[in-house]
């Protein structure tokens, strides 16, 4: 096998210190870094010497980098460097377009490594202490995007925890298409915007009231969890926001 020029890592889903240590050592040792635009700026001191790269993407906004573009930085940086790390938010398998930029540097014969990270759906489940797995009530989990790649949206009822990523524009929409497909109404739903990140900011509903969700995530990077992975740990939990001004400092990364 020829030697690994590419490190795909997943550099987390929110503040730097939620990278893994191995995703944090093979980014010390880059000479060029392809960053998406959900990473933590911070992570940029840990390269310092390494010439860095913005290839955004945000949603269908016409600043964010088209993909072919990003494929041919990735082969060009690779043949002219021999340790090239692709930073990704959150982790790469996961809604990252990981197969497309795989298919570019294997079409130009360059070697890859994957180092995978935590994905936006887990540091919300966290934040909120909401398990996405339940004993006897919750053993399957899906996830999925409300927006299609049409922009459409798309909502579904296929496990016992629903995870919907990039919900922050349609929330009113999915309460309805929830509603629409089966999900009965006092089913619980949490929303989390920013998870990971020190201004996140988290609400509970139930499918009925989740539109009024959108006033508080409206516009921000959000994630919505329907099923057995939102309901309360505690009967006594408070419905509520989550207050951003209560979140813990980021740790440092060094």
């Amino acid at each position: 096998m020829s030697e690994v020029r590419v490190v795909f890592v997943g550099a987390g889903p929110g503040s730097a210190d939620l990278i893994t240590l191995r995703g944090l050592q093979r980014l010390r040792q880059a000479e060029i870094v392809l960053a998406d635009a959900l990473t933590d700026p911070a992570l940029r001191q840990e390269a310092p010497d390494a010439e860095w790269i913005d290839v955004g993407k945000r949603g269908f906004s016409a600043e964010s980098t088209g993909q072919a573009r990003i494929n041919l930085l990735l082969v060009e940086s690779a043949r002219r460097s021999a340790r090239v790390v692709r930073l990704k938010g959150g982790d790469p398998s996961m809604f990252g377009r990981l197969e497309e930029e795989l298919h570019a540097l294997g079409q130009a014969g360059i070697a890859s490594e994957v180092v995978p990270g935590i994905t936006s759906a887990l540091a919300a489940a966290a934040a909120t202490q909401q398990p996405l797995t339940r004993r006897g009530i919750g053993r399957s989990v899906a996830f999925s995007t409300a927006m299609t790649r049409t922009g459409d949206l798309e909502a579904r009822r296929s496990a016992d925890t629903e995870v919907f990523y990039m919900a922050g524009r349609q929330l009113p929409s999915l309460a309805e298409r929830l509603a629409e497909i089966g999900w009965p109404e006092d089913t619980p739903v949490v929303v989390i915007s920013r998870a990971g990140w020190p201004d996140e900011r988290s609400s509970r509903h139930t499918v009925a009231t989740l539109a009024e969700a959108d006033a508080l995530h409206h516009g921000r990077p959000t994630l919505v969890t329907v099923g057995a992975g939102a309901r309360p740990v505690l009967p006594d939990d408070v419905h509520g926001a989550h207050d951003p001004d209560q979140a813990p400092a980021p740790a440092s990364v060094a």
